[in-house]
Order: structure tokens, then sequence, then C-alpha cells
């Protein structure tokens, strides 16, 4: 140091440098965890010394970003001084927390403090841990519905006083209420959706106009069960079935011969897609009427594209299938289905029974004949039975949602230029939601609802090729018509809320699996959750900036070096007055001061080496 520099510029000096490579260290790091948390990848190798071959995924990658940028290569490994490498397993962890929280912000910020649905499920990790995953369900500022991984928690008690304890723990840690719930759905536990002091019912304590829906897809694949339990046939198939499957899995060879045929016959059903799809857009293009055109070109787009489907679809599904069971136990459909039936046992040398020879019972002793022949024993003893069961098990499933709420949100459907628009309808809808609408709310309401279908029915345009609830929302903020009619959008809002299926949730256990697997079986419970949430949720971490995860990093606790003011940013107090901070990179040289006290007292000295 030159005699004539003051103390203070040189300090100044040396820590700008230092600083300087601080950072660019901690962006490498940074970089290189974002990769492999985008990934799902491992971080640490078996053996990570100098003279090993693989030191890990971290310090490889590390390495090679470093090789082919010069101006990283500087102040990484081996250029950067040996207590502030930025590379321990601590600070990694760190990274992946910061990652986390900058996450669950950008998903709040989407959510923006309006109304949510809860979807909850439990599942073993590889460490035969229960974790618990939640999703929130919500409608965003463009009136998209979105769902988020809030975040996977570790249960040790699965009862439902512990779950919800642990779900208002969580909510609570990012100022949400359980008086903001709109809507649960969970599968079919009797401590998540049983009828007295389970989960679904402790949690609507808390909210009146909170609904629960039982996962739709489980309540069809229960249907189905319960079938295969009442029907001696239909629960024989099933175990045949699966026996097969099992007897294929169990030789690599079967499994290899398996996948070749059914490859070949996908590119036969893609052929005959591709050939479909050229011939609507012929159709497209020599219409003769501007109604066979816009058909066929709607036609292409639900062929092309695949839409969640909401409450009203979903029950208007199920209905569907109801009707089509219906019609299947008419003498019409069943000829065609013996025809089929029969078809099908010629290709594949199957014996076709005689249906006018007495039926024989296989399972009598003495096989005696039965007194009806074999058409009445497939026809009436097994065809119609599994048809009425079928129905009566629908019927008994799904009936969770009133029937005043799902009339009101089917009223609300905006298909076929909103055909089945009904303000009495959808008022008794409204009429559920206690806490969101008072009396003088329902009288705003009502007076809404009268202009808003003859706007968006009758004036506005814009508003009649709408597929659903969903494209609905979309377009009424759009046209920032959900300003105009704000207590009507509440109400889509709210038909939105109301959950079909647990698919989130069972896509975060299928992530769960790929990160914390039996080579990373040791995984902590906050490790896991910090890679989980951003692996799950990517287009959301993708936006985050390197900023705020170092804002986010340094607010964890102090740091060597502060590059931004975490305590202007409301991230942490300022250091308390006379805490000394100093690095030394060489014994007796010191390279960075930054505390107030300690700088002022060396300003009076001579500092030599």
């Amino acid at each position: 140091m030159r005699q004539q520099q003051s103390i203070h510029a040189s300090f100044e000096k040396q820590f700008n440098q230092d600083k300087h490579g601080y950072q660019i260290r901690l962006a490498a790091s940074i970089d290189v965890v974002r990769l492999l948390v985008k990934q799902g990848l491992a971080f640490r190798g078996h053996d990570e010394s100098k003279l090993s071959l693989n030191r890990g995924n971290f310090l490889e990658i590390l390495s090679f970003y470093a090789q082919k940028c010069d101006e990283v290569h500087k102040f990484v490994l081996e250029n950067a001084p040996q207590n502030d490498q930025m590379t321990c397993p601590k600070i990694q962890k760190d990274f992946v927390i910061a990652f986390k929280i900058e996450t669950i912000k950008g998903i709040i910020k989407e959510l923006n403090g309006d109304y949510f649905s809860l979807l909850v499920d439990e599942s073993f990790d590889v460490s035969r841990k229960e974790q618990m995953a939640v999703v929130l369900r919500y409608v965003d500022r463009r009136g998209f519905v979105m769902e988020r991984l809030l975040d996977i928690v570790h249960v040790k008690n699965t009862s439902a006083l512990s779950l919800k304890e642990a779900i208002v723990n969580l909510l609570s840690q990012h100022s949400l209420s359980l008086s903001y719930v709109r809507g649960q759905c969970y599968e079919g536990a009797s401590n998540m959706q049983g009828d007295i002091n389970s989960l679904k019912m402790l949690i609507k304590k808390e909210s009146r106009s909170d609904y629960s829906i039982h996962c739709f897809a489980h309540q069809l694949q229960l249907t189905l069960v319960g079938v295969s339990k009442r029907c001696l046939q239909v629960g024989e198939l099933v175990h045949l079935v699966s026996n097969i499957f099992n007897v294929l899995a169990a030789s690599y060879k079967r499994m290899d011969d398996y996948r070749e045929s059914q490859k070949k016959k996908i590119k036969k059903l893609l052929i005959w897609f591709g050939t479909i799809m050229d011939i609507l857009d012929n159709i497209v293009e020599t219409a003769h009427s501007v109604d066979e055109r816009s058909r066929t070109t709607r036609y292409i787009r639900i062929a092309q594209t695949y839409e969640e489907q909401d409450i009203a679809n979903a029950m208007l599904l199920v209905k569907v299938a109801k009707r089509r069971l219906q019609e299947l136990r008419e003498n019409e459909r069943w000829d065609l289905f013996v025809v089929e039936v029969s078809t099908f046992c010629i290709k594949y040398n199957i014996v076709v029974p005689s249906f006018d020879e007495p039926y024989v019972n296989s399972g009598r002793s003495r096989r005696k004949s039965a007194d009806y022949t074999v058409f009445h024993h497939y026809r009436v003893e097994v065809f119609c039975k599994i048809i009425d069961w079928q129905l009566q098990e629908l019927n008994d499933r799904f009936d969770e949602v009133t029937t005043e709420l799902l009339y009101g949100v089917a009223c609300l459907n905006p298909v076929d230029s909103f055909s089945s628009f009904d303000i009495q309808k959808i008022m008794r809808m409204a009429e559920l939601y206690l806490d969101d609408f008072d009396e003088l709310s329902m009288c705003a309401l009502e007076n809404q609802l009268a202009n808003y279908i003859i706007d968006v029915c009758d004036i506005d345009k814009r508003f009649s090729d709408l597929h659903g609830l969903c494209d609905l929302s979309k377009r009424l903020v759009q046209t920032k018509k959900h300003s105009c009619y704000p207590l009507v959008f509440r109400l889509v809002k709210f038909a939105l809320l109301l959950p079909v299926a647990t698919a989130s949730v069972e896509r975060a256990f299928s992530g769960m699996k790929f990160i914390k697997n039996e080579l990373r079986s040791r995984m902590n419970d906050d490790f896991l959750s910090g890679c989980m949430v951003p692996f799950m949720e990517k287009d959301v971490f993708k936006d985050v900036s390197t900023d705020d995860i170092i804002l986010s990093f340094q607010a964890m606790k102090p740091r060597r070096i502060v590059l931004f003011n975490v305590a202007a940013a409301g991230c942490l107090p300022e250091l308390e007055s006379g805490a000394s901070s100093f690095v030394c990179r060489h014994s007796g040289v010191v390279t960075v001061c930054w505390s107030l006290e300690l700088m002022q007292e060396m300003t009076e000295l001579r500092v030599h080496r």
C-alpha cells in the first residue's frame, strides 16, 4: 500500500475487487445449481477430491463452466480463496432453499390475495416417510386457472387433526388463511373425505363457503372396483388381465415383444390421424358455407389441443356416460355388441358359444344345466346386471356437490351462446356462498346478471365462440368486463375453483420419486422440499432473477460480503453496531473490512504487510 494513499481508499479498492470476484463466484454457483434443480439431478459425487475423475454434477459442471468462460475461471475453484469457494454442500443447500423461497413468492404474487382451492394427498417417499403434497388451485389476474404446488411436507401423523395443523402452518408461512378456501379435492381415504371429523369437515368449519369434491378420476376408478367386487365374471376378468401383465413383466424379452407390437399399432393409428386431419383441412379450404368451415375448424382445434375439464363439463361427461350405459341395455345396442364380440372371437380363434343352448354353470359340482339359456345368462345375468350396477355406482358416488350448486355452474357455462343461462338458478348458487354474498350483494348480483347476459349474448360478439368456463374467465379479463360485473366474475371464479381431479398432486408425487430416488434416499425434508417446488413449477422458477436469489441467499444469515442491503429490502435487520466482520486471505493481511467502528479505528493507523 502506498504511504500517501489513505487507509479508507485502500480498503475501498481492495473491497471492490473482492466483491467483484465474490459476485462472479456466487452467480456461477447459482447458475449451476439452477440447472441441476431444473433437471432434478443429483448434486454431489461419491468422491469429490481433486484427484477424482468424477467429482459429482455440481463440481464437474462448474469446472466445465469455468473452462468455457475466462471471466468465471479467474474467480472460481482453484482461483478462489480457500475460505470463500462457494461450493460446499451447505452453500448448495442454501441456494436450493432460496430457489424455493423465490418460486413460492412468484406463486403467491400470482395468487394476488384471491380465493383458492386446496388439493391435498399423501404418499410414501423412497425412505418410507409420509409426505403430504399441497397444491393451490386459483384464477390468476389474466383469468387463467392455475394449479401450483405450494409445498411438500413430511407428516409424522396422518390423522385429520394433524394434517389440518400442518396445512394451517404452511398457509400461515405465506400469509394465507383457510377463510379464503373455496374448494377442496381429495381421494377417498376416510381421514380426508369422511363425513365425521375428517380433514374435509375440519377445514369446512373454518369456511362455510368451502365445498369438497372427491377426485372424479378416483371415483370413476372406484365405480369399476365396486362392480368388479359384485360381479364374479368381471372380477375374474380383471384378475386374469392383471395376471397376464404380471407374466409379461416377468421377462424383459416378453416386454420388448409387447412394446414392438404396440409401437406398430400406434404408428398405424397416427397415420390414420394424419389422414383425418388432412381431410379436415381440405374441408376448411373448400367449404361452401361459413357454418361448415367454422364447425370443421373447431373440430381441428379440439383434436389438436388438450384442455382440463372444469366442474360443469365433468358433470356433463358423467351424465353422458350414464346416458350411453342406459342405451346399451336396448336390444339394438345388444345386437351390435354381440356382432363385435363374435368378430373379435373369430379373429383370435376363440370359441363362440351357441346362445340357444341351456347355460351350464361351471362352478356346480355336477355341472347341471341351469333353467335358462346361454343368451339369457349373458344378456340378463351379466350384461344388463353389470350396466345396472355401474349406473348405481355412478349415482351413489357423484353426489358430493349440491344440486343447486351444479345447476348454477351449468347455467354459467357459455357453451352454445349461453343457452343454459338462468338467473334464478345462478342466484340460488350464490346463496350457498354465505361468506361472500350478503343481502346487498345479492341485489346487486341480480342486477349485474341481467345486464351481463344482454351484453355478452346479444351485444358483444367477442363472447360468441366460447367453449367452457375457462374460456369465459379469460375473455372477461381480456375485455375488462370482469370489472364491469365483479360479482358475476366472482361466481365464475368460484365455479372454476371447484377442482375435478387431483392430477396435479399425483404429478408432484411422480416428481418426488424422480428427485428422491434410491441413490438419493438420505435427502432431508428441507432439501427435498427445496428441490421439489422449483422442479415442479418450472414456468414460475424460470422467471426468478439471479439478483432475487442472491438477496434471499444473503438474507438467510450474515455472509462474508454483502452485495445488497438486505435490511433495506426488508429481509434482515442490519448488523449490530460494533460487530466486526472481515476476511483474511493471507496470514496477517486484512483484505476486507466493513464493520463501521473497526473501519474508524483502522483509519487512525498505518497498516503494513
